[in-house]
């Protein structure tokens, strides 16, 4: 039987109308983590005009919300990158190296756009993990 569950840690930004992570558990457990930005848990930009900034601190609530789940980016199996700086590109991955340090990246697409859903957020990563 499958169980599927929805979760939204406290350590991460607050939520309106969606979930920070959904959990499939069934023959192996999947999440499905929905796009994250640069906010704390308290809902306040970090690094307003920065992208490296703003970058770290998605990273940094991607690596809590898979925590909250058990699992770590070592599990992450796709990423989709939101950026309204393409251009950027090498900074976001030299950042995202921080994070997955074996070099087992996922399969991954960067898409560049004019806007995200706050003028002020710069990057926004979604990602698909599984557990091992």
């Amino acid at each position: 039987m499958t169980k599927i569950s929805f979760n939204n840690p406290k350590e991460v930004g607050p939520t309106n109308g969606w979930s920070q992570v959904v959990s499939v558990d069934g023959p192996q457990k999947i999440l499905y983590l929905s796009g994250q930005v640069s906010v704390n848990a308290k809902g306040e930009l970090i690094g307003p005009g920065d992208l490296e900034a703003q970058t770290r601190q998605t990273y940094s609530n991607i690596l809590t919300v898979l925590k909250s789940e058990g699992a770590s980016f070592a599990d992450v199996v796709k990423m989709n990158t939101y950026t309204t700086q393409p251009e950027k590109v090498e900074l976001i991955r030299k950042v995202r190296r921080e994070f997955i340090k074996d070099g087992n990246f996922p399969a991954a697409t960067l898409v560049g756009v004019t806007a995200l859903a706050s003028p002020a957020w710069l990057v926004e990563v979604e990602a698909v993990a599984v557990l091992k």
